[in-house]
């Protein structure tokens, strides 16, 4: 599923839970070469080298890299590019610590994902979009946007951008087409129930936010698609808005949320929860965090359920293990992801970045889902079938349950 909006993964200090891309250790080694002058923390590295190289204990000795590279560049037939060398090096380096969620971006990825992890995506119309039955397809029509103004509807099926036909293209190439300059116009022609429409807008830089919620049959729904800066204070106000209209119960969705911030999940998981433990933080075995929420609660004591997929992650783990450890909600859907490490960023002098593991998160209870995930309390699955027909089992199944908690 893409998201004209580009939906994210992310704990920072907490991250998100996208693997990275993996480089070959060879190919790394040769491309280690101009990175002398570097230190690296002997959180990674404990070298035992000898007074004579000049080197600190936590240093490298890459001598034996530069003399690699001087060979290369002695025989090799073709332009070398140090710049591009540099950066694999820096790549291949942080690579070779063998840690999915360490990871070393360039100054452009880092931008990037820190875009997507505040949810500043570019210009476009607001809408999410995912493959149905072989055809992309409006997925969500985000508030106060082009699109929603233009009368774009859920379950418009994309045929053409700007006269040129998507109806056989990848999400990726429709959503490519769509996204551009603000201020600019696109045309987009769906089929709805059959009939084309074609709808002209002016691009906007994408406003949405982490945190909605709407109200069906007196449930309050709650949906936080990421853990941003801002996803605390949108979330009390959806729950402040539930509250004011006596809400009889709440369904908080995170599925497909692929984390975000620890702090922001703290911030959440303290509308249902007073004074409690959160998750805490260990390395190598030891505490080095406990998070508590404050007692400013707002819906504690109304019946909850989380609902979860295998997309859930990270803070959204963190937020579904607290409150079920703590009795203040069921979970319902599928396994989730089991990300139970948080990892903090560090800027880099050159304008890279580097996102570390630094610790383990654990639930309230000292569970740590690293690889194995939150098994929800009632498994239900929303299959590809259900999918295509705008089918919702899981949040129908949410509703009943909430409903009927203690019967």
């Amino acid at each position: 599923m893409s998201n004209l909006s580009h939906s994210v993964p992310p704990v920072t200090r907490g991250e998100p839970a996208a693997k990275k891309q993996s480089l070959s250790l060879g190919v790394s080694l040769f491309l280690i070469f101009f990175v002398g002058a570097l230190s690296y923390g002997a959180g990674f590295f404990n070298s035992e080298l000898k007074s004579a190289t000049g080197l600190g204990r936590d240093d490298l000795d890459l001598s034996s890299v530069q003399e690699t590279y001087a060979a290369a560049a002695k025989n090799f037939d073709g332009d070398i590019d140090r710049a591009k060398l540099i950066e694999g090096a820096n790549r291949g380096l942080v690579d070779a610590l063998g840690d999915d969620y360490t990871v070393f971006m360039n100054s452009k990825e880092s931008q990037e994902y820190t875009d997507a992890l505040e949810g500043n995506h570019g210009s476009g119309v607001g809408i999410e979009v995912g493959l149905r039955n072989g055809t992309p397809t409006v997925l969500r029509v985000l508030k106060d946007n082009p699109a929603e103004r233009a009368g774009i509807q859920s379950g418009d099926t994309l045929v053409a951008v700007n006269g040129e036909n998507v109806a056989d293209k990848s999400v990726q190439e429709a959503v490519s087409k769509i996204l551009g300059e603000a201020e600019t116009t696109v045309k987009l022609t769906v089929n709805r129930q059959g009939e084309e429409k074609e709808f002209t807008m002016t691009r906007e830089v994408i406003n949405d936010p982490s945190a909605y919620g709407e109200i069906k049959d007196g449930v309050g729904v709650m949906t936080i698609s990421r853990f941003d800066t801002n996803t605390g204070d949108l979330a009390r106000a959806v729950a402040r808005d539930f509250k004011d209209k006596n809400v009889k119960a709440v369904v908080l969705d995170l599925r497909g949320n692929g984390g975000g911030y620890v702090t922001a999940a703290q911030d959440v998981a303290g509308i249902w929860l007073n004074n409690e433990l959160v998750v805490s933080e260990r390395r190598n075995g030891r505490s080095m965090d406990e998070l508590k929420t404050g007692k400013n609660t707002l819906l504690e004591g109304v019946p909850t359920v989380v609902v979860v997929n295998k997309s859930s992650a990270s803070a959204s783990e963190i937020v579904a293990g607290a409150l079920r450890d703590h009795g203040a909600a069921k979970l319902l859907g599928e396994t989730t992801f089991g990300k139970g490490s948080v990892q903090k960023m560090v800027n880099l002098s050159y304008g890279a970045m580097l996102k570390v593991t630094i610790a383990r998160w654990y639930t309230p209870a000292g569970v740590n889902i690293s690889e194995t995930g939150i098994k929800p309390d009632v498994e239900v699955e929303r299959t590809a079938e259900d999918l295509n027909a705008s089918r919702d089992p899981q949040l129908d199944a949410a509703l009943k349950l909430v409903l009927n908690r203690d019967a």
